[in-house]
């Protein structure tokens, strides 16, 4: 009985984390200048974050890829304006790209 209990009790952890950990990505995204251009449902300057995450979704590789647009900037992806680098950590360039994808 307790070889099935502790990977439910910590499955219930994890998954009771997952939407303290959305809002947390939603506060860097809102600390950062991310949210100047982009927006999670509608095209701005730059696309919706939804559709965003329906681009990439399924795509192998696409939380550093994300994350490497986001750090470095990029131009081209979404039309010829280009996305300024950000000021983000490596980390933090993760925790967002996770988020973005996460929003289908």
């Amino acid at each position: 009985m307790t070889k099935r209990l502790i990977p439910l009790l910590a499955l219930g952890a994890a998954l009771s984390l997952q939407p303290a950990m959305a809002q947390d990505a939603e506060a860097l995204f809102k600390s950062k200048p991310c949210a100047a251009c982009h927006n999670v449902d509608m095209k701005m300057v730059g696309p919706a974050l939804k559709e965003v995450a329906a681009k990439y979704a399924g795509s192998e590789g696409a939380v550093e890829l994300l994350a490497g647009h986001i750090k470095n900037g990029t131009q081209g992806n979404w039309g010829a304006m280009p996305m300024p680098p950000n000021p983000v950590t490596d980390e933090e360039a993760k925790i967002l790209a996770e988020w973005v994808l996460s929003l289908q």
